[in-house]
């Protein structure tokens, strides 16, 4: 199981209580304050490992808490400190401040009382039942049955129409028979008396309100959170919580003048909260491309990875890092990003879920079809492809990238090559074949240009 985004809950411990307690040994009936104070909590602590590569473990236990410090006791000592908890993740990890789960309550309103009767449900509960209930049609009720009946004779006005009931009409001038009741004036109530305030309601301007936006107009907070940490060096370290300090004993508050204090203080509490880890793949180079258009086989070409590889499209369903070795121990990370589709910057697809391992890649390699054998367009495929990288960052569509033109074996492939190379004249274009080999090593040759180096 491949896990790259979780959202979890971290404690640091407290810190231990200070001591109140007074020496009492042979000879020394009042030997003085010797309460020790209280341990240090525990921190919890984000380590970068190398040889983890997604976050499964914070899946299975997404809730993690240091030790308590270990409270005071006498003849001065100090209690024991908690353990520091260490999180390993692996490098590219961003971690995020996020909001807590807040489980909703329903009310009792959420419920309505509604009397279920035979017509609404029937089941059998007897031992052979299979305990299903069983919905009945409600009885369908008949429309003339809805249409009110005449009202009798003699309710209605001899005078009005049939239409009018007696005792609808107004008086004239407003005025009421003495037996009713006064009519309420409303010319002496104060609106503040209705609506109570200091100072009158002033609606804001528009300048304010677009003064408190940012450049693109938008100041919603990020999905995730606030992103505190961006772990991308194997061994970096960064403290998640900070745990809380001990408490401190009696017998720090002994002074000349109180020679016998009993007071003494308890440990401050460890800070806690939920944090949101997103793991975004380290490359160099990514592959993009649609489904089925050859990553995984190229990427096994040209490196020492193993993807998965079959012939229906979405084979791979988690971003593949491989190694490329070069000549003169030089070397490059390559990245195989899951096949994409038209509309996955919407989350359309796998969308997100892959799109953001692309967004530390140097340089972009777009892997087409030149064959078709999809019944695809290259053209419109590199098209859709960029376009995608685009809406989802405007950043990415700065970056330099190549077009690999793969499955030149195939005889169809010719005359979708030339296509290509006039639709692209200024692009670097490297036809080749992911599955005979042919055209690799003046692939490999370019990307050492770009991206190889040696390793510290």
């Amino acid at each position: 199981m491949f896990v790259d985004h979780i959202k979890i809950f971290a404690k640091a411990g407290d810190g231990g209580h200070g001591c109140s307690s007074f020496r009492r040994e042979k000879f020394e009936p009042k030997g003085g304050p010797d309460g020790g104070d209280g341990g240090r909590g525990g921190d919890v602590i984000i380590v970068v490992d190398g040889h983890t590569d997604n976050l499964r473990s914070f899946f299975f236990q997404p809730n993690h808490k240091a030790e308590k410090g270990r409270p005071g006791s006498g003849q001065k000592k100090t209690g024991r400190s908690g353990k520091h908890l260490i999180l390993k993740v692996p490098p590219g990890t961003i971690v995020y401040r996020s909001v807590p789960n807040v489980p909703r309550r329903r009310d009792e309103d959420d419920f309505a009382d509604k009397d279920l009767t035979d017509a609404d449900w029937a089941g059998d509960f007897s031992k052979s039942a299979t305990h299903e209930m069983v919905r009945k049609p409600r009885p369908v009720a008949d429309p003339a049955a809805d249409v009110p009946s005449p009202a009798p004779a003699g309710e209605l006005d001899e005078d009005e129409d049939a239409d009018e009931f007696s005792g609808n009409e107004l008086e004239e001038d407003g005025d009421v028979d003495e037996d009713d009741e006064e009519v309420f004036d409303e010319s002496g109530i104060d609106p503040d008396d209705i609506f109570p305030g200091d100072e009158p309601v002033v609606e804001e301007d528009d300048d304010d309100f677009d003064a408190g936006l940012d450049e693109n107009g938008d100041d919603s907070p990020h999905p995730y959170g606030e992103v505190i940490a961006d772990l991308t060096e194997v061994g970096q370290k960064f403290v998640l919580c900070t745990g809380g300090v001990g408490g401190k004993g009696n017998w720090r508050f002994r002074t000349d003048t109180n020679q016998a204090p009993i007071e003494f203080t308890e440990g401050t509490k460890g800070d806690e909260g939920w944090y949101y880890l997103e793991l975004r793949r380290i490359a160099d180079i990514g592959l993009v491309g649609f489904p089925n258009a050859g990553k995984s086989t190229l990427l096994g070409a040209i490196s020492n990875a193993s993807p998965k590889v079959a012939a229906y499209p979405f084979t791979t369903l988690t971003p593949m890092v491989g190694v490329v070795e070069f000549p003169g121990f030089y070397r490059a990370t390559v990245a195989d990003i899951p096949g994409l589709i038209e509309g996955a910057h919407a989350n359309v697809g796998l969308g997100h879920d892959f799109l953001r391992h692309i967004s530390r890649c140097s340089y972009f390699l777009f892997v087409v079809d030149t064959a078709g054998v999809d019944t695809r367009d290259p053209i419109s495929d590199l098209q859709i492809l960029r376009k995608e990288l685009k809406l989802y960052d405007e950043e990415l569509s700065e970056r330099p990238w190549l077009i690999v033109a793969n499955k030149m074996d195939l005889p169809e492939s010719a005359a979708n090559l030339e296509a290509l190379c006039d639709r692209f004249p200024k692009q670097e274009i490297f036809p080749l074949s992911a599955d005979t080999g042919e055209g690799i090593d003046a692939l490999k040759r370019r990307l050492c240009e770009l991206a190889g180096e040696r390793p510290a």
